[in-house]
């Protein structure tokens, strides 16, 4: 299995197959979102997606929980994105909350990159998914997790309002008002309640056997043409902001300049000849000239 090149602090990456492996690399300190996660996540997925090699994407974890969410260095350290104008005693009041403002809208951005991915996010969830673990995986596709997992919008229980997308995202895929008791309560959602109400796909016995299905799952999301699983990612998140009829005029133009015969052509040669089609990468991302 070929490994990232890139050293990151939070994670540890490998893609195989089209498949990429992303897995949060802490669990001495139960994966919590330091302050390089914020920057290391949306660099490394946007890589991913940019080379067009990656197919699939799986975010998994190390130790016993998937993350404990913020830590609380984000909010404290000299550096951090929220401490940059407390030593500014001549800063005026207006421009300070502005700058938090946009603190905030980073921190967003970071976890948005999930779904502005050009690959379905597979999130395999084992332990403790807290705060701003749901809003991570929120944003993915897909969820999995353990017999023992369990989901806490956890801001509540400390004094705050959830800002990083669980409220925006959570009503969309569980019933709204158990998106509510969660969010104003604070409680923890079991495993099996997070299946019934839609939340995961499925349920695994541990972690092991989580990794592996769901490895599985995104194997089989490789197979496909990525640039038809592109498109069905692309029409899924407008469809659930828009009207149908918006989604119906957006996948018509979509298909104007995007579908062309030849992946079909490769689907039905494959049949023909007893095998597994082959599909092109799609392009790399050019971000600047």
């Amino acid at each position: 299995m070929a490994n990232s090149s890139q050293n990151y602090t939070c994670f540890e990456i490998t893609l195989e197959g089209g498949v990429a492996h992303l897995q949060l690399s802490r669990p001495e300190a139960r994966n919590s979102m330091i302050l390089e996660f914020w920057s290391e996540l949306p660099a490394a997925v946007n890589e991913l997606s940019d080379s067009g090699e990656a197919r699939a994407l799986v975010i998994s974890s190390t130790g016993r929980h998937f993350t404990a969410g913020m830590d609380l260095s984000v909010f404290t350290q000299p550096d951090s994105l929220f401490t940059s104008s407390s030593g500014n005693e001549q800063a005026e009041f207006g421009r300070v909350r502005a700058e938090v403002r946009s603190a905030a809208l980073a921190l967003q951005e970071s976890l948005s990159c999930l779904e502005s991915a050009r690959m379905p996010v597979l999130a395999a969830v084992q332990g403790g998914c807290v705060g701003g673990g749901v809003d991570m995986v929120s944003a993915a596709d897909m969820r999995y997790c353990t017999a023992d997992a369990f989901f806490c919008i956890q801001e509540i229980n400390i004094g705050l309002t959830a800002d990083l997308g669980t409220l925006q995202r959570l009503p969309r895929i569980i019933p709204d008002g158990l998106a509510r008791e969660l969010a104003y309560t604070g409680r923890r959602l079991t495993a099996d309640e997070a299946k019934s109400a839609g939340l995961v796909n499925q349920v695994y016995p541990d972690h092991d056997a989580m990794v592996e299905g769901v490895l599985g799952i995104a194997q089989e999301i490789a197979q496909r043409s990525p640039l038809a699983i592109w498109g069905s990612k692309e029409m899924l998140n407008y469809t659930r902001d828009h009207s149908v009829a918006d989604g119906l005029t957006y996948i018509a133009t979509w298909q104007a300049g995007m579908f062309h015969p030849d992946d079909m052509a490769e689907v039905f040669a494959a049949r023909a000849e007893e095998r597994d089609p082959v599909f092109q990468n799609l392009l790399p991302v050019r971000r600047a000239l």
